[in-house]
């Protein structure tokens, strides 16, 4: 009785999300004179478009989470149940889950709309077993990623390539927009000697590529040897940004709530391990910077006076309802984008470390920001008091080297 429960009342969110998704799209093309913006399908619609005609036949297994979305709000998962052309027998969540709504350790169990076993890759293992692929015959992934190297997505789907791989079956990826485009390209580099799950392997902190492209390097640069079909974006452009697509935007993650916040994300998260809040458990994470140590006037004068380009910086005072600093008065800076042109957001990430340990020598904990930068020589340059220009200057030579290699897996426009 309770499990029919369950499915009566997720049917009714699938088909209100559905129709909310739809009225929005229509509400947008209205207001903007019904054919402004490019029309961009994703993978999951070009293969819907040829019928799920690679699949055909294929017991599939799915890994997927709330964005797995067709361009009109239907999910992956239900296309596939109801193409008629393959099986869909299980399905596979990253970190936050299948719905997109958890933080933490995840356990693997039965889905309450389908039945099927949604094995956790953020639980027990972070690689699915041979066990869970006993059945499979096609993986297939479709995910929607936000465009940093530590934005853990990424680091499942390689993780994901290298299980079919061992266990001989394709690899599919439904291609999805990098949110914040595909042009700027960042480093510093990742340390090979620093690889982990916030970082698979060496590679700029913005590395403006799609999934589908990243699949196709990690495949080649890694050698997995995974047999990979990577459904591409009909309409995508390197120059979109998220907007620029006419999709309807769905937080990819609990603190993922704007594109504003994924422009600012690749830099702002450098902050995330060391003792400064990063505006997580209040309304706008990733979008400000405190600590109940800042006095927020002292804080945005100075980083006025370091001028990272494109960006502008509110003082303010803020009180996270979770989280670090949870129920404390902190100080810092709001930061609002003036001209996303121009944002660099590592180089304000990096502006916001030198800034914060020239101000704060004997309270921030400089050292913490290794662990997302991942660049033993940045690192020393910082503790050195070198500015955020001087440290990516100095990875010139290795970011050149990376987008020269980087070419061969792009499938979209030129690089630069």
């Amino acid at each position: 009785m309770l499990q029919k429960a369950f499915k009566a009342y997720y049917s009714q969110l699938r088909a209100a999300r559905i129709l909310r998704v739809a009225m929005c799209l229509l509400l947008t093309a209205a207001a903007a004179g019904g054919d402004s913006s490019p029309e961009v399908l994703n993978g999951i619609d070009v293969l819907r478009r040829e019928n799920f005609g690679p699949l055909a036949g294929k017991r599939v297994g799915l890994i997927t989470n709330h964005t797995g979305l067709a361009a009109d709000g239907t999910t992956t998962i239900d296309l596939l149940l109801q193409s008629g052309v393959c099986e869909l027998i299980a399905l596979f969540s990253p970190e936050h889950g299948i719905r997109g709504i958890l933080d933490g350790r995840i356990d693997s169990s039965p889905d309450a709309v389908t039945g099927l076993p949604v094995y956790s890759l953020y639980g027990d293992t972070r690689k699915p077993t041979p066990e869970m692929l006993r059945r499979v015959e096609a993986l297939i992934f479709d995910v929607q990623d936000i465009g940093a190297r530590f934005y853990t997505y990424i680091s499942t789907m390689a993780y994901c390539m290298e299980a079919a791989a061992e266990a001989k079956i394709p690899f599919y990826v439904l291609d999805r927009p990098n949110p914040v485009g595909g042009m700027q390209v960042e480093g510093p580099m990742l340390d090979a000697d620093r690889v982990s799950f916030t970082g698979y392997m060496p590679l700029p902190i913005r590395h403006g590529m799609t999934v589908g492209e990243l699949a196709r390097y990690f495949n080649r640069q890694k050698a997995i040897g995974a047999t990979l079909h990577v459904v591409a974006m009909q309409g995508w452009q390197r120059s979109f940004y998220y907007n620029d697509t006419g999709q309807l935007w769905v937080d990819p993650s609990p603190n993922m709530r704007s594109l504003a916040a994924a422009i600012l994300y690749p830099g702002i998260c450098l902050l995330e391990r060391t003792n400064v809040s990063v505006g997580r458990g209040t309304e706008r994470p990733f979008e400000s910077v405190g600590a109940p140590w800042i006095e927020p006037r002292r804080l945005a004068a100075a980083l006025r006076e370091a001028q990272p380009p494109g960006v502008c910086f509110v003082p303010v005072y803020f009180t996270p309802k979770t989280g670090r600093y949870s129920g404390e008065k902190c100080g810092g800076v709001s930061v609002h984008i003036a001209n996303r042109e121009k944002v660099h957001s590592v180089l304000l990430g990096l502006t916001l470390v030198s800034v914060l340990s020239r101000l704060y020598p004997d309270v921030f904990e400089l050292d913490a920001v290794m662990q997302l930068l991942g660049n033993a020589k940045a690192m020393r340059m910082l503790r050195a008091g070198a500015s955020a220009a001087e440290v990516l200057e100095t990875g010139r030579h290795e970011m050149t080297e990376f987008l020269a290699v980087r070419r061969e897996a792009l499938l979209y426009g030129p690089a630069e």
